[in-house]
């Protein structure tokens, strides 16, 4: 029987009927069945400030620290603002690797997808979340590149993927990254 693993998803838009969000959701239905994935809110943390973790960090900051550190391995899902990530993508992580020295994202193994309605798919989110992920010591997918274009049109009003050749590209990514998991993850004790 194959190990079964948990994934925290990280979804850098915060609208509930985003393009990423709806993506985040698909690979979830197409996951193999020894994933797990659950998306973990990033919504409610408070803009990073050394102070007031000084001063008792907020029980959101908490939670989510808790939620990032109980999973296996972690999916980014993100649309791109500006050539790079979301303020609130770049704040949850921010939030996630201190205090310094216990950061939740160390050694997990991650995956990015960028999705956009632009031809480029995200490109530059995905290359500057890239190189967060360098630091904060996470072994990242490289293959398959997933920057998803012409976001508007891939899903229909039930959430499902209507645009052709994408549930194809979503299978061969999240069955890559379910590999990935399987050769980088450190087991659990």
């Amino acid at each position: 029987m194959a190990q079964q693993f948990d994934v925290a998803v990280i979804v850098g838009s915060l609208r509930k009927e985003s393009v990423n969000r709806k993506a985040a959701l698909a690979l979830a239905r197409l996951a193999p069945a020894n994933l797990t994935l659950r998306i973990v809110e990033i919504g409610d943390l408070a803009l990073y400030d050394e102070d007031v973790e000084k001063a008792g960090a907020p029980d959101a900051w908490q939670r989510f620290r808790r939620e990032v550190g109980a999973a296996d391995a972690v999916l980014f899902v993100t649309p791109e603002y500006n050539r790079s990530v979301p303020g609130a993508l770049k704040n949850a992580i921010d939030v996630g690797s201190r205090p310094y020295g216990s950061s939740a994202w160390a050694k997990k193994p991650a995956a990015i997808m960028s999705v956009s309605p632009g031809a480029i798919g995200g490109f530059g989110a995905n290359h500057h979340l890239r190189q967060a992920l360098v630091f904060l010591d996470m072994p990242t997918l490289q293959q398959p590149e997933a920057y998803v274009g012409d976001g508007f049109n891939l899903f229909g009003d039930d959430g499902g993927i209507v645009k052709e050749g994408t549930e194809t590209f979503f299978q061969t990514f999240i069955d890559a990254f379910a590999q990935w998991i399987e050769r980088t993850a450190t087991p659990r004790t």
